[in-house]
């Protein structure tokens, strides 16, 4: 995958967080920042997935009554 620049402006606070974690765990700031992106990307997907899971679940007699018969061929 092609790689894209992006700046970021963040007080020197933050930005010596990053420098110190990243070089905690051995990698790049930018490799750092970039995982931390993915994983919080990720995060937001399974929540997402579990939400929808819920909601399933909570209207699954709902759902059923109503598209029961179609899905199963029935009209």
């Amino acid at each position: 995958m092609a790689k894209t620049q992006l700046n970021v402006r963040v007080d020197e606070d933050t930005a010596r967080a990053a420098r110190e974690r990243a070089m905690a765990r051995g990698v790049s700031v930018n490799r750092y920042i970039e995982e931390l992106v993915k994983q919080d990307a990720g995060e937001l997907g399974h929540t997402f997935v579990e939400a929808a899971a819920d909601f399933m679940k909570q209207y699954e007699t709902v759902f059923a009554e109503e598209f029961g018969a179609e899905r199963e061929g029935r009209r």
